[in-house]
């Protein structure tokens, strides 16, 4: 694996593909009737940003503007959310496209990014978002 990722697994084995299925990790129709043209990376760890792969695509494309949603709210969408700051992209929050294990985090992550990251991240809906 990558990163210090036995021990997590080990506790939440029910996360795993393994235990949970693949089709758990699959698009949606929805979405995936949009593949292609849109393009899928997977990642193996919480961060997209890691491999350099997404961002040289997206800088191959003059993408300045990205928009973060997914699952687990302060997991994959936090180092989505930090990684996207970092490497400087305009960067929004679709706060009702995220999901957690928790209401707690969840309410947590919004707070985080309303309140201590706000010159960084704009958090809105997605109709406010696709207007």
């Amino acid at each position: 694996g990558h990163g210090r990722w036995r021990q997590y697994y080990e506790h939440w084995a029910d996360m795993t593909i393994a235990r949970a299925g693949k089709e758990v990790v699959e698009l949606l129709p929805e979405l995936a009737f949009h593949v292609p043209p849109a393009r899928v990376f997977d990642k193996p760890i919480y961060s997209p940003w890691l491999s350099g792969e997404l961002a040289g695509v997206l800088q191959s494309e003059g993408v300045e503007e990205v928009i973060v949603s997914g699952g687990e709210a302060d997991m994959c969408v936090l180092a989505t959310l930090l990684g996207s700051i970092d490497l400087g992209y305009r960067t929004i929050l679709a706060e009702d496209a995220i999901c957690s294990a928790s209401d707690e985090a969840y309410e947590n992550i919004l707070k985080l990014f309303t309140k201590r990251y706000s010159h960084h991240v704009e958090v809105a809906p997605v109709d406010a978002i696709l207007e």
